[in-house]
């Protein structure tokens, strides 16, 4: 898959693997290429500053752990960053529904 596939969609796939706890950088990484069955496989260059961005957003909060004598920075979700997700999985029905439609030349859902 092209890697601009995933353009505007990659804080909301990082905020959707986040939601079931907090994880540190290189488990975000693994459970978006596990979870996607292979097809994004992200490098540390894109995943890293969106987890900051999304800090400086207030979405996520980080912490400093130690493990196995190596430190390492957990990232989580906060009350915002929940939020956020839900609307952003608002935002990604609409879409893939319409991009689903048109592609399957389908008509559109109408709302009774």
């Amino acid at each position: 898959m092209r890697p601009e596939a995933l353009k505007g969609h990659l804080d909301a796939l990082l905020l959707a693997v986040l939601e079931a706890g907090p994880q540190h950088g290189y488990a975000v990484i693994d459970t978006v290429r596990e979870g996607s069955g292979g097809t994004f496989d992200l490098p540390t260059g894109t995943v890293y500053p969106a987890l900051h961005r999304l800090e400086r957003s207030g979405f996520v909060h980080s912490r400093w752990d130690t493990v196995g004598g190596r430190r390492r920075r957990t990232y989580e979700l906060t009350l915002a960053g929940r939020q956020a997700l839900m609307a952003e999985r608002d935002v990604w029905d609409t879409f893939s529904t319409a991009v689903s439609a048109l592609l399957a030349r389908r008509p559109w859902p109408t709302t009774s």
